[in-house]
């Protein structure tokens, strides 16, 4: 049993790195964990479950969890306080795990999580003094990477289409919303200027030395969940990255659904990303056409909506209890 304090929880503020997967997270929680005052994890998905307790929407469980919801809104509606104590018990339970997880005597806990964009407004909300740092990165380099490090060049974008979707939405909102306490940075713009670094490293209050650029390659951030290319790929901070999307997006099924995507992004949200919607649609035109994969690529956007509506991983399951003569519940 831990002997941990209220007090030493409270000593620590805890710092969310908030971007779309394949953002050049993974490289930026590194530099920072170079730095003393700064513990992290590699990716702690703690808030998630806590927040959508709450939600009417958006989880399925055989204990009808829009029921729990209900129920937990109503125990905190008699609380003395009411929500305010449930949301005040949550902060200091998340604050003291953060205590016990990070570096001894660290100032900050980061949590990089990629789809805590779904809940970065409620994050924002929970940690009134805590840091959020927004990291953009082009969109079109996001797709290309993920058909590059989960699809193997193959088209596979139907497990992240929220994340596309829904997810930089919620983050560009929350954004705007809270730029006063916020830092927000591209990924182009770390790779490229040191001067980025400086000014993200101030914002926390911290001493930046550029040692912290190579030494970040020392830094193991362990875990299931952690980055599986990055840490392989790049040992030194490089802008190889920034056109390898150019390879990537050249079949003519692939620019046509970049183009689409682009146009729902549309010119507010990509210039409030630092990003401009002409420019992206003009380098997407100039990329030279390859016809190899067309047939792979239609098939598999057919496949991402199929897989949406009908979701073949519930699916998967249930036939394996049935395999394995187990009992089948309802999902509410």
């Amino acid at each position: 049993m831990s002997n941990l304090t209220n007090d030493v929880a409270a000593d620590i503020t805890p710092v969310f790195l908030l971007s779309l997967p394949r953002s050049g997270s993974t490289l930026t929680q590194r530099v920072l964990a170079t730095h003393p005052q700064i513990g992290t994890a590699a990716e702690p998905w703690l808030l998630l479950p806590f927040i959508y307790a709450r939600r009417r929407h958006g989880v399925y469980s055989v204990y009808r969890h829009k029921l729990a919801a209900r129920g937990i809104d109503d125990f905190c509606a008699a609380l003395p306080h009411g929500e305010q104590d449930y949301v005040s018990e949550l902060r200091r339970f998340v604050l003291r795990l953060y205590s016990l997880r990070g570096k001894k005597g660290a100032r900050y806990f980061l949590d990089k999580t990629p789809r805590y964009h779904f809940i970065a407004e409620e994050i924002i909300q929970l940690f009134p003094g805590g840091r959020f740092i927004f990291l953009w990165r082009n969109p079109l380099a996001i797709i290309a990477s993920v058909i590059e490090t989960w699809g193997h060049g193959r088209w596979l974008l139907h497990p992240l289409i929220d994340d596309l979707y829904d997810g930089v939405d919620r983050l560009v909102r929350a954004y705007d919303a809270h730029r006063d306490k916020a830092y927000a940075v591209k990924y182009e713009d770390l790779v490229g200027s040191t001067e980025q670094w400086k000014q993200l490293f101030a914002y926390l209050g911290l001493e930046f030395t550029e040692s912290y650029l190579s030494d970040f390659s020392e830094v193991s951030l362990g875990g299931a969940l952690a980055d599986p290319t990055g840490r392989k790929l790049y040992q030194s901070i490089s802008t190889e990255p920034l056109q390898k999307w150019k390879r990537v997006l050249t079949s003519p099924v692939r620019k046509y659904w970049c183009r689409r995507y682009l146009r729902w992004l549309g010119n507010e949200r990509l210039g409030l990303m630092g990003y401009d919607l002409d420019t992206l649609l003009s380098e997407l035109a100039s990329l030279p056409l390859s016809y190899r994969t067309i047939p792979s690529d239609i098939w598999r956007m057919l496949f991402s909506m199929a897989y949406r509506i009908f979701e073949p991983a519930i699916v998967r399951d249930k036939i394996l209890k049935l395999l394995r003569r187990e009992r089948l519940y309802s999902h509410f």
